[in-house]
């Protein structure tokens, strides 16, 4: 309460006193750990659930007798649908609070990974992967918004990085954990495994979640006040600036693994689905990555860590561009490191460069990211039938320079 406004009282009001203002979780708190091993089962069973179908692409072609360009609807799809949903459920959480809408996310999410290993035919599996992907809207954006607000500011990177190293070992696992379970069980029962994995990182999340301290809820804010904080936020250079960088992010990462199994299985690899999902422990190197970007960003700052993670990210396309598989392997492994470092420190950025509407800007974010895997991941499939990897190369190679060049905008005046 402001000093002119308590002058105003009457004098046997007095003793009222405004709420103090509850502290930001520090880490080294058993807060901060609980916080940091809720938002890691958060970003797991996003990411599992998203990109579980990725080892099955090939599978999906075969199986449905589609081509590949096809076959990556069933994660562009989802991946497009999850974009939309962001914008609508990150307005929703202002009104009804974050923990609820990414608990109910994750377990609808993880209920529909399991109806879609059961849909009949291709659009049905693609009809399931939609609506997961509306539903899955309900986490990524509010996790970030949760984080930027209940997190001191000066240890929301390391935050950031653990979430991110969460989505990190959820890709991975439903990556590699597919490919090995199609090995043994056909891949309808395989997402039918990973979907209970991700109902019970889903109620592992409810336990450890605090409610929040620091949220306020807005049951009055209407259309209007979302198209308006929206529009303010895309008036924000330092902001669009992000936001472009992370279109390019995903956009690189997705294609090359979109289409790196249906190199892999042609001549001369000629490797089987459990060999590809191997390639996919690379991911290992995100979650570490993802893990010490906080210090990394407290040491370097974000312009150069940026300018790093795509430098690495070219030179890894470069290298995949020979036969050996040994360096086809280094070369994804630059790639994935230049893609968490990159995202880690783009997703603390966004919530320290916004200027109130957290959760908004926060979902604009993800809507560029998840826009870029979805069209990129896309076209790069057109890419690679009309000229192989070569042409795949050049299209990412093209959108990790037009991202490095953004980057060394970032945290300059505008």
């Amino acid at each position: 309460m402001s000093n002119v406004a308590a002058a105003t009282l009457p004098a046997a009001k007095s003793f009222v006193s405004s709420p103090q203002p509850q502290p930001f979780i520090r880490q080294g708190t058993r807060s901060f750990t609980k916080v940091a091993c809720a938002l890691f089962l958060a970003g797991f069973n996003t990411f599992a659930l998203l990109y579980c179908v990725q080892p099955l692409l090939p599978m999906f072609a075969e199986h449905f007798r589609v081509t590949p360009a096809t076959s990556s609807l069933a994660l562009s799809l989802c991946l497009a649908c999850l974009a939309l949903s962001i914008m609508v459920l990150g307005a929703v959480s202002q009104q009804l609070g974050r923990k609820g809408v990414m608990l109910t996310s994750m377990l609808l999410a993880s209920a529909l990974n399991m109806a879609a290993a059961i849909a009949p035919g291709w659009h049905g599996l693609l009809i399931a992967r939609a609506f997961e992907g509306l539903a899955l809207g309900g986490l990524p954006a509010v996790a970030m918004a949760y984080l930027a607000e209940e997190i001191h500011p000066d240890d929301l990177p390391k935050a950031m990085g653990i979430y991110v190293g969460g989505t990190a070992f959820g890709a991975m696992l439903g990556r590699v954990g597919l490919g090995l379970m199609t090995e043994f069980i056909s891949w309808q029962e395989a997402l039918q495994v990973m979907g209970v994995l991700t109902t019970l990182a889903a109620l592992g999340f409810a336990f450890l979640l605090p409610p929040s301290t620091h949220f306020e809820k807005r049951r009055d804010a209407s259309l209007t006040f979302h198209l308006s904080a929206w529009r303010a936020h895309l008036r924000n250079p330092p902001l669009m600036r992000l936001y472009l960088i992370g279109f390019c992010l995903t956009g690189v990462f997705s294609t090359v693994y979109n289409y790196l199994s249906f190199r892999l299985f042609e001549a001369p690899y000629h490797m089987g689905p459990f060999a590809v999902s191997l390639i996919f422990l690379l991911y290992l190197i995100g979650t570490l990555s993802s893990s010490v970007s906080g210090t990394l960003i407290a040491r370097f700052g974000q312009r150069k860590l940026l300018m790093a993670a795509f430098s690495l990210t070219l030179m890894g396309l470069g290298m995949t561009l020979f036969q050996p598989l040994v360096l086809i392997c280094v070369g994804v492994g630059l790639i994935t490191t230049g893609f968490f470092v990159g995202h880690s420190v783009v997703s603390g950025a966004v919530g320290l460069a916004a200027e109130g509407n957290k959760g908004h800007a926060s979902s604009l974010y993800l809507l560029f990211y998840y826009v870029g895997a979805s069209f990129i991941g896309y076209l790069g499939g057109w890419f690679w039938h009309l000229s192989g990897w070569s042409g795949l190369a050049g299209l990412t190679a093209c959108l990790a320079l037009m991202a490095l060049t953004v980057s060394s905008r970032v945290g300059r005046p505008s």
